[in-house]
């Protein structure tokens, strides 16, 4: 909803002595900057992956464009897809907010802000949905053209230490139909194009898990309204027991939920039922979850085997 702090009066000048409301004029400043740092970060993250040090040759960031351009490509794809979606059902949305950061990554995503309430379940599930799915529909070409460019090589020539990525129905099944079956005594690295697709899915996941409310809270609360809760809880469980025996990483999450609150308000209209295609569009969503979770994304092994 609307922060009553940012809505002011003003005096009609047609009508001297009357008042009404009006909201602040918002300035996108805020947007670009954290955009254009995210830019920078992102580029030096595709370098340091690369092995390039930007400080002894910061001529080279520009060696990071491929995983940095592929990565901020899908992540805005995703949340301008949750902000016209917004947009066209009378939502105040704000522009997207990407978060810089000197990770790996060089990022730790992007998210927009919805400042007024949905009007009914329907809107909500256009809206949670819109995202993940026009972010998949950039990941999937790029996933195909960056493993087109990526390379198969022997065991024996991967570095003694490393990281795995952990596989997903949707990335085996893209290697599959466009590498064909890899050799056993084989392993497919990526190249940047590919690991900021995969990187991609993996956000794609994120967002979609039905907790609380991100993109999948609206959709599972769209979906099964106050079941919701009962379908987060169940999901936090499944993170915790994923946590234990998989990725550490999950254990956050589901701590990460539990903080944020697992529950979900009402829209202004919680009664309205879904319509035939938002019926679709919500069990589409779903299986874009199964088709790109996870279960251990980043995993230590040893090579040279």
């Amino acid at each position: 909803m609307t922060n009553p702090s940012e809505i002011t009066l003003k005096e009609d000048p047609n009508q001297p002595g009357v008042y009404g409301f009006q909201k602040p004029k918002r300035s996108i400043r805020i947007h670009l900057i954290l955009f254009l740092l995210t830019l920078a970060t992102t580029f030096a993250a595709g370098a340091l992956q690369q092995g390039i040090n930007i400080f002894k040759e910061p001529n080279r960031i520009i060696e990071g464009a491929p995983f940095a351009l592929t990565l901020l490509f899908i992540l805005g794809t995703h949340e301008f897809g949750h902000y016209l979606t917004g947009r066209s059902r009378g939502v105040d949305v704000s522009l997207p907010y990407f978060i810089p950061a000197p990770t790996f990554l060089g990022t730790f995503g992007a998210f927009i802000k919805m400042r007024s309430p949905v009007t009914n379940k329907g809107d909500l599930l256009d809206v949670g949905a819109a995202g993940p799915i026009a972010g998949a529909v950039i990941a999937i070409p790029m996933y195909i053209i960056g493993l087109k460019l990526s390379q198969v090589i022997p065991l024996s020539e991967v570095p003694a230490e490393g990281i795995r990525l952990g596989p997903s129905l949707i990335t085996q099944g893209l290697e599959w139909m466009t590498l064909g079956p890899i050799a056993k005594n084989s392993d497919l690295i990526l190249h940047p194009i590919a690991f900021a697709a995969w990187i991609g899915f993996l956000v794609t996941c994120l967002n979609l898990l039905p907790i609380g409310q991100l993109d999948g809270g609206h959709i599972s609360y769209a979906i099964f309204g106050e079941r919701h809760r009962s379908v987060s809880k169940g999901m936090v469980l499944i993170l915790v027991a994923l946590g234990l025996f998989t990725w550490q990483g999950w254990l956050m999450w589901g701590l990460l939920a539990m903080l944020l609150g697992i529950g979900h308000p009402p829209p202004l209209d919680p009664i309205l039922p879904l319509n035939r295609r938002q019926k679709i569009t919500g069990w589409v969503s779903i299986l874009l979850f199964i088709l790109t979770f996870i279960p251990n994304p980043f995993q230590m092994i040893p090579g040279g085997h």
